[in-house]
């Protein structure tokens, strides 16, 4: 599994592909926190908070992670590589592993420098240091398990196609629907609208952000993930067999 990290990692940063992703993902971040006039903007919401950031990254995250996972499987089924990675000493499990830890690491990379923003909100509150640590760090760590999630999506997505294209979109899709789908079918079905709301991933991602670590949340992000890092496994075994 190793091997298969240290290969991914270097794929990413021996390309444009690990620098861009991490530029866009800050850049776009930065514009709609502190330059675009808007509700996104902490300097002029008034509040010294980062729930503006915890806001909208997980809407960029839908569209950035898809486009990182999305050559993990496709692109060694394109180029006819998949047979002769299956042939490595390795399980299909530490291969699959290998290919998710690696994309995971990227976004996380790209996350660390966010955590400026934490210094910069707290020297400009009133008094200074005036900041919800507690809500903060739950909304980071609720966002680590938040993007797990996607990856684990996304590296499935790369295994039902050769097409890249075909895998960002149906990452994309499925990210969404995981995240705010089941939230907005809650609203049609009053009757069960907590039962619903609380299948999709924003539902547990707002409740780490409050700023307490419930087991029953972490559960939901680990079960997502294995889930879907099942159906990879199952899915390369289909097409070794």
């Amino acid at each position: 599994m190793k091997s298969i990290l240290i290969r991914e990692i270097k794929s990413f940063f021996g390309s444009p592909i690990g620098y861009l992703v991490i530029a866009i993902f800050l850049l776009l971040n930065g514009l709609f926190l502190w330059v675009f006039e808007g509700d996104f903007n902490i300097l002029k919401s008034g509040f010294a908070d980062l729930s503006p950031f915890f806001t909208i990254a997980p809407w960029i995250l839908i569209f950035l992670i898809p486009a990182v996972t999305m050559r993990s499987f496709s692109d060694e089924k394109k180029q006819g590589t998949i047979e002769l990675l299956m042939t490595k000493p390795l399980s299909i499990w530490q291969i699959v592993n290998g290919k998710f830890l690696g994309a995971f690491l990227l976004i996380v990379i790209a996350i660390i420098p966010t955590f400026i923003y934490v210094y910069v909100i707290s020297t400009l509150g009133l008094p200074e240091g005036n900041i919800d640590m507690g809500s903060t760090l739950g909304s980071y760590f609720g966002l680590l398990f938040l993007i797990a999630g996607y990856t684990a999506i996304g590296i499935f997505t790369s295994t039902l196609s050769e097409n890249q294209i075909i895998a960002f979109i149906t990452s994309v899709f499925l990210c969404f629907v995981f995240y705010f789908g089941f939230e907005g079918i809650a609203t049609f079905i009053k009757s069960f609208e907590d039962i619903i709301a609380s299948i999709g991933m924003d539902y547990h991602f707002k409740s780490m952000g409050r700023g307490v670590i419930d087991s029953r949340d972490v559960i939901y992000f680990v079960s997502i993930t294995i889930l879907f890092l099942s159906l990879t496994v199952y899915k390369l075994k289909s097409l070794k067999s």
